[in-house]
């Protein structure tokens, strides 16, 4: 007879190994991760990474501040946002699909309304905020979710999963 514990650890590579073969879902199961975004700064040089927090109202990083004077746009959209936030200079893109990145601090001429082009200009980096100088920070939310960019650039590695509980 198996062990229970041994059944359990047999269920969940079962499942997980399922869940990440599935068609269901492109790039790996992430089903944000068959976009093709560009860097919003170049060269892309990440200098804070995203870091997840524990729960809605918790301390974290909600996105990657990158090195660069320039800023483009990741992907199509409409400027949804121009205006200062807190004394920063925010832009704000809305991509359809529930994604919306914001870009601070960037000065740009672009107007609310305004169709930007995937890699196209949307301003310069200005002063201000968390992120050093030259150094803008990119955020993304889904559906109201603040997400990590590296999902729609490619950049998050497949999560591998590990034995178990050796003997």
């Amino acid at each position: 007879m198996i062990p229970a514990s041994a059944r359990l650890v047999t269920l969940a590579l079962l499942t997980a190994t399922l869940l990440v073969s599935s068609p269901a879902e492109a790039s790996d199961g992430d089903p944000l991760g068959d976009r093709v975004w560009v860097w919003p700064a170049i060269p892309a040089r990440v200098v804070r990474p995203f870091v997840a927090p524990a729960h809605m109202y918790g301390p974290g990083h909600r996105g990657l501040d990158l090195a660069g004077d320039s800023v483009r746009s990741p992907a199509d959209g409409r400027v949804a946002f121009v205006g200062a936030v807190a004394g920063r200079d925010i832009v704000t893109i809305d991509h359809g699909d529930g994604l919306v990145t914001t870009l601070e601090p960037v000065v740009t001429d672009l107007d609310v309304g305004a169709v930007v082009a995937r890699a196209s200009p949307v301003g310069r980096v200005a002063a201000g905020g968390h992120a050093g100088p030259a150094t803008v920070h990119f955020g993304v939310r889904w559906n109201g979710e603040y997400v990590n960019p590296l999902r729609l650039l490619g950049g998050v590695p497949r999560a591998v999963l590990l034995p178990c509980c050796e003997r």
